[in-house]
């Protein structure tokens, strides 16, 4: 079996995607590195410790998220350049999508340090995947704005000639698709939501803007949990 540390002047960062909802979605390779690294960086310790306990995994852990100083950063980079090997994992998915591990990303790409990506679970390509959607193109767009340039993003994601793929919290999913029946083509604008994925109550919705407002409202536990969004004309 090929050694998973590469050998090279300064440390490694490991970019490793971890489970959105299922425990059992992570990879052996992301396994195993979680294990072999020096130290474990994570959104949350405890969100990351039910998942190591859950694969027996007994490895160091610090916090880093979007209210981490710069000054801590600053002591990881240096960790690194020392030749410190650190896994970076985000609460659910893959970090640096739509997540603040992307600033440390850059400033080791900054400091030519190897940074080698652990792939596995997204919620992007797994709503993707079950969409059925034709064609060879999508565009993802992150979280919609919940104030400054909202209403720019809504009105360009409409107008996209390829599928766009988007995050809502459930706190702003039924103004988002009352927004949507509102200012959409109901007939030319199609949605398809994912609620829950890989979880226990996994829902997939696909409709007109109207259609999936209609679901939403149809029950309180409708508009519980993650959602992925994905709009085409």
């Amino acid at each position: 079996m090929p050694n998973t540390m590469p050998n090279t002047n300064t440390g490694t960062l490991y970019v490793v995607a971890t489970p959105i909802g299922n425990l059992e979605d992570i990879t052996l390779r992301a396994v195993r590195v979680l294990n072999e690294v020096d130290m474990i960086l994570c959104e949350d310790t405890r969100t990351t410790g039910i998942l190591l306990a859950h694969y027996k995994i007994k490895n160091k852990l610090t916090s880093y998220h979007s209210h981490t100083n710069t000054n801590k950063q600053a002591k990881i980079i240096d960790e690194l350049l020392a030749g410190a090997v650190y896994a970076l994992v985000s609460d659910a998915g893959t970090p640096g999508i739509s997540d603040p591990g992307s600033l440390l990303i850059n400033e080791a790409h900054k400091n030519n340090i190897t940074v080698v990506p652990i792939p596995g679970a997204s919620a992007v390509t797994a709503l993707i995947s079950a969409s059925g959607i034709t064609g060879n193109q999508f565009a993802f767009w992150g979280f919609v704005p919940q104030k400054k340039g909202r209403e720019s993003f809504l009105k360009n994601l409409l107008e996209s000639e390829i599928p766009v793929v988007i995050y809502e919290s459930n706190h702003r999913i039924l103004k988002l698709f009352e927004w949507f029946n509102k200012n959409s083509k109901k007939q030319e604008s199609r949605f398809i939501v994912g609620r829950e994925l890989t979880k226990m109550f996994e829902t997939i919705i696909l409709g007109t803007a109207q259609e999936v407002l209609n679901y939403l409202k149809s029950s309180p536990k409708n508009i519980k949990g993650e959602f992925v969004i994905i709009a085409q004309k």
